[in-house]
């Protein structure tokens, strides 16, 4: 809060927030956080200023309607479900089939988010997760991605939509996940064809459009499978640290973009495809319970060729809970000639980096997942588990 004041009028909000906010006349409002989407749009809305709708704001945050609206649109054909009581499962395995991905219908960073592959795991899984906080659950068709040569089967499309125009800004290349689906980080360019790109860039835009957006910055997650891209879903905000990578790589800054944008604004600016490859790689967290302490070997990564900033995004003494979303412990940023050779040099940077933990009163200490792990039983039975 000091900070915040030193820069403007700071309000907090409150349940008179429109109110409030319409003494100050502001130009625009806007917002980073998925947690507030809603919010920010509710408050454009009553404003009279640019930015999504309430309706453009469910429709990005509610993973059910946003399906059914994709599918409706012919945009895709991905079989849905909605799961609001444990009783529903049985109707909603037999509409989707297995294997499938359950996820809540309004959240971030994969949480709670399972790939069922068997009946009974999921009865118990729809059973729990509805006990615990009561959120509905979407059973979804799995999309099996492509073989993408140990890089990520998924990519995701930044977009700025002003006057209802669409203005696709890059194609974030992706690398594997952690079971079940943690990310790792974020890659431009990303390793695609000309055609594949093509391609990518037509559904996300297809996608924009059935979705109804006129304003706003939109971060469109897109499976690479056998048959072509597919929609894995749409969120109505910027994608993380991507800004970093947006002023490494071409000097832009997107959050002065998205501002523009929300102040009603047009922009132009050509699609993003560095010469170079820039890349963020993160460290997820253990999945269990337990208290991260330190991390060790980050003076090595920091010097590291090719590697340009490495930092802590958990503080050192964090009790984390037992959680299979995308939390990560730290975040690596570099730059390398080309795709082969950023993993060589991810894989060099952290041949040091262990992350300290304390699990059940016992410390232990992990090393950090590098590209060129092929699976996390590489790091033993003790820690496989717990990864």
């Amino acid at each position: 809060m000091p900070l915040l004041t030193t820069t403007g009028q700071v309000l907090p909000l409150d349940t008179q927030d429109a109110q409030a906010l319409r003494r100050l006349r502001p130009d625009a409002v806007l917002t980073f956080s998925e947690r507030q989407v809603r919010r920010t749009a509710a408050l454009a809305e009553d404003l009279g200023l640019p930015g999504h709708t309430r309706r453009n704001a469910e429709l990005v945050t509610d993973k059910y309607q946003q399906r059914r609206e994709l599918n409706g649109a012919g945009v895709d054909a991905t079989r849905t479900a909605l799961i609001q009581t444990p009783d529903d499962w049985i109707a909603a395995h037999a509409d989707v089939g297995l294997p499938a991905v359950l996820k809540p219908t309004v959240g971030e960073g994969s949480r709670d988010t399972f790939l069922i592959d068997e009946p009974k795991t999921g009865a118990t899984l729809v059973r729990r997760a509805l006990t615990r906080d009561g959120v509905p659950r979407v059973l979804e068709q799995y999309l099996t991605g492509r073989d993408s040569d140990g890089y990520g089967s998924f990519v995701s499309v930044e977009s700025a939509i002003a006057h209802g125009d669409a203005i696709h800004l890059a194609i974030t290349g992706k690398f594997t996940q952690l079971p079940p689906f943690r990310e790792r980080g974020n890659i431009w360019p990303a390793r695609l064809t000309e055609d594949e790109a093509q391609r990518v860039l037509d559904l996300a835009g297809r996608a924009i459009r059935a979705l109804g957006l006129c304003t706003g910055l939109t971060h469109t997650e897109v499976k690479l499978t056998p048959d072509g891209p597919r929609v894995i879903e749409v969120n109505g905000r910027l994608g993380g640290h991507l800004n970093d990578l947006a002023i490494t790589s071409a000097g832009i800054n997107l959050i002065e973009l998205a501002g523009r944008v929300a102040l009603g604004e047009s922009v132009h600016v050509p699609l993003i495809r560095p010469d170079t490859v820039h890349f963020h790689y993160v460290s997820p967290s253990l999945t269990r319970r337990c208290r991260f302490v330190r991390a060790r070997g980050t003076s090595i990564v920091r010097q590291a060729p090719g590697i340009t900033g490495y930092r802590l995004l958990i503080p050192p003494g964090t009790e984390l809970e037992e959680s299979v979303m995308t939390r990560p412990v730290d975040i690596i940023q570099g730059v390398a000639d080309d795709h082969t050779t950023m993993l060589n040099v991810i894989d060099a940077a952290m041949a040091d980096l262990t992350h300290v933990y304390v699990v059940d009163g016992e410390t232990q200490f992990v090393p950090a997942i590098s590209p060129s792990t092929a699976t996390v039983a590489a790091l033993g039975d003790r820690a496989g588990r717990q990864w």
